[in-house]
């Protein structure tokens, strides 16, 4: 078991303390605006994930379900949020921001997004980097049960090929995680899985390939080569997508190379990938290996207008 020097605690403790300060928990209200500090953190899941139920809320923030029920109906009352009633589930609702509720989100994140800016200002080099990657990791431990001894490692396999059940987890895994951009429901998952349904028996051939993190069978995070969809020596970087919990953990950084190895050692000319706007730590570690962004255009494809973007990575000479 690791064993950490006092010292170290008491300034990680201090630091912790301060950024409570910082970001303003200390007040009243929030954020720029006249809610308090649970009702900022509820809106901001609200509109990141539009159809989120009060179940799924009190989980994330770790309150009772009585206070987030109290929450919701304050919310609601002050017309920032609405409720409907799920199509899959007739006994849940989801909840969405209205126009006022957006307006409010807009405020929040605006606040938050130059809270950040102007600290990273003041910070250098690939600093800003390792402070996100260490935020991550204290905040993951932070979260884990308390029974869970301190020097507990996840257990990670990277498994090269098909993996059982892989078309599901990472259908599934898309729907989660980009959901509030494109829209939730079944049509942004199905698009995915027939795409991956059709990719699949061709996974075997040696211009294909997927690499996926395995944890107890399941696929909690993948890349996939398709080297013949595009033709035209191109290859075609496709569904890379890590699950929330292993964020800052460098394993996106492997899968990555592992395509980039795989797509140079075929010769590839080109390296085409189709994504999001908005997916910013992605485009980061786009960027850092070589691709660079060749177009971006509305797309309905979907089931929900949307900025799609269009990166390219030629291979080195």
């Amino acid at each position: 078991m690791s064993q950490h020097s006092p010292s170290l605690v008491n300034d990680i403790r201090a630091a912790s303390r301060q950024l409570v300060r910082e970001f303003g928990f200390l007040d009243k209200t929030i954020a720029g605006t006249d809610l308090s500090g649970s009702g900022v953190h509820a809106m901001m899941e609200i509109g990141l994930n539009p159809g989120i139920t009060a179940k799924e809320i009190s989980t994330r923030l770790k309150l009772e379900k009585s206070t987030i029920s109290r929450l919701l109906k304050s919310l609601e009352a002050r017309g920032e949020i609405t409720q409907t009633r799920s199509e899959s589930d007739g006994r849940s609702f989801g909840l969405t921001l209205t126009e006022t509720g957006k307006a409010t989100f807009a405020k929040i994140d605006n606040f938050g997004d130059a809270l950040a800016r102007r600290a990273l200002k003041r910070i250098n080099g690939d600093k800003a980097q390792e402070i996100c990657d260490a935020m991550s990791a204290y905040a993951e431990a932070l979260a884990m049960p308390q029974e869970t001894p301190a020097d507990y490692q996840p257990q990670f396999t990277v498994a090269e090929g098909y993996q059982t059940g892989m078309i599901g987890d990472i259908a599934g895994m898309h729907a989660r995680t980009h959901g509030h951009i494109v829209g939730m429901g079944p049509t942004f998952e199905s698009v995915v899985s027939n795409a991956m349904a059709e990719f699949m028996p061709r996974i075997g051939k040696p211009m294909n390939n997927s690499w996926s993190v395995l944890e107890n069978g399941a696929v909690i995070g993948s890349i996939t080569i398709d080297g013949e969809d595009l033709g035209n020596n191109i290859a075609h970087l496709r569904w890379f997508i890590l699950s929330e919990r292993l964020r800052g953990k460098g394993l996106g950084k492997v899968l990555l190379q592992k395509a980039l190895e795989h797509s140079d050692a075929l010769g590839f000319d080109e390296i085409h990938l189709w994504t999001l706007k908005g997916l910013e730590a992605a485009r980061v570690l786009y960027e850092r290996n070589g691709f660079t962004l060749a177009e971006e255009y509305v797309g309905d494809q979907w089931g929900k207008a949307v900025t799609e973007q269009k990166f390219i990575r030629i291979r080195p000479k």
